[in-house]
């Protein structure tokens, strides 16, 4: 099987089981955004029928494999992390002005802020309806994994403090804001599947060392690719001022280095007007040029390798190894 990450799967019948839960998956996403209201059904299916990588439904589906993967519980978590990612996607694009999502217009730009916003609310309260038959432990971890979703947009937002490093307050926003949310997709996959507490713990980590290592990535990705890979304009962080692993690198840099420096050259360059489709793509070039895009690249590769290590107490197996190619995948993309 593989999938949008192109995850090689070599246990034929591994793929196969996977592949099956994936439609099963997809089925529960297309009835959970079904509504009699023609405005809510058509904006809650946009970024649904736009695909996707489906990465951590997938993630859900390949940790309940270390236990009875054939639970409907397993499905119905699955479904619940990619609506609540999905819900995210909403809001973000919102904050962050973005004109397209996995190759498609934002909802906002087809619909306006408001009902964008109101769209991932409805999702969110789709999730959670779901979620709610999992029983209360699954409420108290998807509040808490929200929770962590909100405050991880909420610093990258208001941004690191005086006296607070900005490379490692970004870190922490990954951890919050994206790494969360895969946490919890690995985590309830194994919980849902009967998996031991160790076994639940262990995959947990996993997903959160693996969700930094993600985000990276697409940093790098954002810089280096035409838009096929995310869905989404080369250069539209850097355009909104959002921050990223290499731009924040390069400011450290920049801010030790001598006066007229090329490294401050390219600061101010970010730093100039980039409504300009134009100019945006001579900020992008220049970056994407820089030494702290290949730094970033590194760092990632280093977490992927870190979160395989953290699966060492999992037996050996197919899952297993499923489990290393999912690391890899995620930051071979960057490559």
């Amino acid at each position: 099987m593989t999938t949008a990450l192109a995850l090689p799967l070599h246990d034929a019948a591994l793929a196969e089981r996977l592949t099956g839960r994936l439609r099963l998956v997809e089925e529960l996403l297309r009835d959970a955004v079904s509504y009699a209201d023609p405005i809510a059904h058509d904006a809650s299916r946009h970024l649904v029928d736009a695909g996707g990588k489906r990465l951590r439904p997938l993630l859900t589906l390949l940790t309940a494999e270390l236990g009875d993967g054939n639970r409907r519980e397993v499905v119905d978590a699955a479904a619940v992390v990619e609506l609540t990612h999905l819900a995210t996607l909403y809001h973000d694009d919102v904050m962050d002005s973005a004109p397209l999502r996995r190759g498609a217009p934002s909802a906002h730009e087809v619909w306006g802020n408001s009902v964008a916003i109101l769209t991932g609310d409805l999702l969110f309260a789709r999730a959670s309806s779901i979620v709610s038959g999992l029983g209360p432990e699954a409420v108290r971890i998807q509040a808490q994994t929200f929770e962590r979703l909100c405050l991880g947009q909420l610093h990258e937002t208001v941004g690191p403090r005086p006296d607070e490093d900005p490379v490692e307050h970004y870190l922490q926003v990954l951890a919050d804001k994206t790494a969360s949310l895969i946490a919890t997709s690995a985590r309830f996959g194994a919980m849902f599947a009967g998996c031991r507490p160790d076994e639940v713990r262990t995959v947990t980590q996993f997903g959160e060392t693996i969700g930094v290592a993600f985000q990276l990535a697409d940093d790098v990705i954002d810089l280096t690719s035409d838009g096929t890979v995310t869905g989404k304009t080369p250069g539209t962080d850097l355009r909104e001022g959002v921050p990223t692993m290499p731009a924040l690198l390069l400011r450290s840099r920049a801010a030790s280095g001598p006066a007229g420096s090329a490294d401050r050259e390219v600061v101010a360059l970010l730093d100039s007007d980039l409504s300009d489709d134009g100019d945006l793509a001579v900020a992008v070039a220049a970056l994407r040029e820089h030494e702290v895009v290949a730094v970033t690249r590194r760092r990632a590769v280093e977490l992927a390798r870190q979160a395989v290590t953290e699966l060492a107490p999992l037996p050996p197996g197919a899952v297993k190894d499923a489990l290393v190619a999912f690391a890899d995948a995620l930051v071979d993309r960057a490559s």
